[in-house]
């Protein structure tokens, strides 16, 4: 029974998967430092991973959060990887492990958070070569059940953007893990300069001018239907503390 419902549960998520050939997958952990020693945290995160994790599939870029209950934590990005590589970069050396263990994990709270994201192809828009900066992360909470409901918001949302607004580089991704915390979907917005947080929000009237006249309060009753909620954060990329160089490569919509 606890297989069925699993699998009833994914189902959705995994037919989306499965349209394309093995989207990445990014491993995040957020990690706190310890207060007295956010200077050594920096300093040892930066140096393993321009040591260990320079390169795919087990290259590393680090986001620091900026807004939201997550500020001044950091975000270990892991990726872009898949799960056939992940026993290999996870099958660390002593040496990685020491260095992991004296240089980061020592110089931050114990707890942290690990979760697995499906990049989903389909309603991404990577139409160019960018760097990474600012990411504006707004995350979705799923209803149990309404995935394919999800999808169909998606499918509108994506039209909209792609339509209004093509030249603007986005990310949309799945949690590979179910959960309770309220982390089902995210889209990410990435952004050069902070001035595009001020530019007005012409979502509703775009979705009409793309949907057709009257449809934007239907659209929020299907938002309001398949989703118990949603909160944003904003990140920033730490090229300083990263192994990756923080170039985003172009690719097309269900690549």
């Amino acid at each position: 029974m606890k297989r069925l419902l699993l699998t009833l549960t994914l189902a959705p998520i995994l037919i989306m998967a499965q349209q394309t050939n093995q989207p990445p997958i990014f491993m995040n952990v957020m990690m706190t430092p310890h207060p007295e020693k956010i200077e050594a945290f920096e300093a040892g995160v930066a140096a393993h991973n321009k040591k260990y994790h320079t390169s795919d599939p087990g290259q590393v870029s680090v986001f620091w959060v900026a807004s939201g209950e997550n500020s001044g934590k950091y975000v270990w990005s892991m990726g872009p990887t898949s799960w056939a590589a992940m026993d290999d970069v996870s099958n660390y050396d002593d040496a990685h492990t020491q260095d992991w263990n004296t240089n980061v994990a020592a110089n931050a709270l114990a707890k942290m958070e690990t979760t697995y994201w499906k990049n989903d192809p389909k309603h991404s828009n990577f139409s160019r070569d960018f760097n990474l900066k600012n990411l504006s992360i707004f995350m979705v909470d799923v209803k149990r059940f309404k995935q394919m409901e999800f999808a169909s918001i998606l499918d509108r949302v994506y039209k909209v953007f792609k339509t209004k607004d093509p030249d603007h580089q986005w990310g949309t991704y799945f949690n590979e893990l179910p959960n309770m915390d309220g982390q089902d979907f995210v889209w990410v917005d990435f952004f050069e300069k902070s001035a595009w947080m001020g530019e007005e929000d012409k979502f509703m009237q775009w979705y009409e001018e793309v949907h057709g006249a009257g449809t934007f309060s239907g659209f929020l009753k299907d938002v309001e239907a398949a989703t118990n909620g949603d909160r944003g954060e904003l990140w920033i990329y730490r090229g300083d503390l990263s192994g990756s160089s923080g170039e985003v490569k172009s690719r097309s919509s269900g690549q």
